[in-house]
């Protein structure tokens, strides 16, 4: 699951507000900093420029993420601090200038604190090579489409891709994993499910990918998202397909990457049209011993003390234990935080020790107590994989530190299998990471790294299996 690894700044800001000119006159212009994560350091330009009806408006980049001139919100100052606000990724940047050129200050994102200094400088070039993305003229159609998820009614955006022929042509819609992902489930400049759709339908298949909820060109909200939210805007994609003259309606199938591997079977679970899934590197077993599983193996691969990671892994323990046991946000924030504070009591701290501690507790509890994390700790995938009736192939990297193939693999096969579903082939791919990358340790600090977007092998696979289950020539 790439939600909690990686820090995603793809989604857009709120509009522009007015402010007071002469002090905003002197921060205008080009400013650049890098940001340190888990999944290593990123770049991010901020673009602030001064309008002639006296207001300010502000762009970001993350450049090394692929995202550009991402629109920001109100841009202040207070006193001497200048705050730059992102509302609907709940955090803004607060800084202090430096004479002309520089800016020290934080970027806060949901709970987290980190350091970020800008400097007056040119935009970075960027040069990274991603030989797969696929290039026009395309030997297939390409079309803008929209569609309506019925159960919330907002509209979602994608691209329809169609082979050459008559038709009709099996289909399938393909589902990105968590986080806030366009249709390409772009990061990092890799555009896997461009790379997918375009291999799919080279080989007859038509291919729906769309934008989530509230990114690209879809409506909808994703602050309060969940799985099985998420699960009716997919279904949403097939009920279109069910309406298209080119596309076989009896061989309409779902491919869903990381949670999107989790969507699948909740669809088919529901809905009989359902031809077959592709999961790939989906949950087989509940959500927080995934996220337990990726935190034990990130960490190890980031070279952690082992006693460190033991005790890190058991306060995420407890903490998602308390948020499954406790429904209500407000009384599981206040219980979270005299327990941790009680168990620092313990280990006697000076107060620098401890405030940083603290510090680092309330960013995950920040990180659990929503709506999404919240329903994904506790969801268990086996119930839904028990209620498919259709094909399944699961393919799942040897190197994939996020959802790891040999906890998962094995628990979607004994699923189905306890559903009496013999249709299922599961494969172990030797050398990949989540993102099918070939990867040396597959820790997510590769992924920027690696040219290579989906490895050829995991998409011979799928087409092959995909044809031969569909009967297709």
């Amino acid at each position: 699951m790439k939600r909690s690894i990686i820090v995603l700044l793809v989604i857009a800001f709120a509009a522009t507000a007015a402010i007071s000119q002469k002090s905003l006159k002197d921060i205008e212009g080009t400013w650049v900093g890098t940001l340190s994560i888990p999944a290593g350091d990123l770049r991010l330009v901020f673009h602030f420029e001064m309008t002639e009806a006296d207001t300010i408006k502000g762009t970001l980049d993350s450049p090394d993420q692929g995202a550009m001139g991402i629109p920001m919100g109100s841009i202040t100052f207070e006193g001497d601090t200048l705050i730059a606000r992102a509302p609907m990724i709940r955090g803004e940047y607060r800084g202090v200038p430096v004479g002309d050129t520089l800016i020290t200050g934080r970027l806060i994102q949901m709970g987290a604190v980190l350091d970020l200094n800008v400097r007056r400088e040119a935009a970075p070039v960027v040069a990274y090579s991603r030989p797969q993305t696929p290039e026009p003229p395309y030997p297939y159609t390409e079309e803008e489409v929209t569609f309506r998820n019925a159960v919330e009614n907002f509209d979602l955006a994608g691209t329809l891709t169609l082979p050459e022929g008559e038709g009709p042509f099996p289909a399938v819609v393909l589902i990105t994993g968590s986080g806030a992902q366009d249709r390409d489930e772009s990061i990092f400049y890799h555009k896997p499910f461009h790379v997918i759709a375009d291999h799919l339908t080279r080989n007859g298949i038509a291919v729906l990918r769309y934008d989530d909820r509230g990114i690209g060109k879809s409506k909808g909200r994703m602050n309060n998202a969940t799985t099985m939210t998420l699960a009716d805007d997919a279904e949403a994609a097939l009920t279109y397909l069910l309406q298209r003259p080119e596309i076989d309606h009896r061989k309409i199938g779902l491919a869903g990457h990381s949670e999107g591997g989790m969507i699948a079977p909740i669809v088919a679970s529901r809905n009989s049209n359902i031809a077959f899934i592709v999961s790939l590197a989906g949950p087989g077993v509940r959500g927080s011993e995934i996220m337990l599983r990726q935190a034990r193996d990130i960490y190890a691969a980031s070279g952690m003390e082992q006693s460190e990671i033991e005790q890190t892994v058991a306060i995420n323990s407890h903490l998602f234990k308390m948020a499954v046991e406790e429904p209500d946000q407000r009384k599981f924030a206040k219980d979270a935080m005299a327990w941790y504070g009680s168990e620092l009591d313990k280990q006697g701290l000076g107060p620098d020790q401890r405030k940083e501690k603290m510090a680092a507790f309330t960013q995950g509890l920040v990180s659990v107590n929503n709506p999404w994390m919240r329903y994904f700790i506790e969801a268990d995938p086996a119930p839904f994989w028990s209620e498919v009736r259709c094909p399944v192939l699961a393919l799942n990297g040897e190197k994939d530190l996020q959802v790891n193939y040999e906890q998962n693999l094995p628990a979607i096969k004994k699923a189905l299998k306890k559903g009496g579903n013999r249709k299922v082939r599961t494969i172990a791919m030797p050398g990949l990471n989540h993102l099918f990358q070939h990867a040396e340790t597959g820790s997510p600090e590769e992924y920027i790294k690696i040219e290579e977007t989906f490895a050829s092998e995991a998409l011979e696979i799928m087409t092959s299996w995909i044809k031969k289950t569909m009967k297709m020539k």
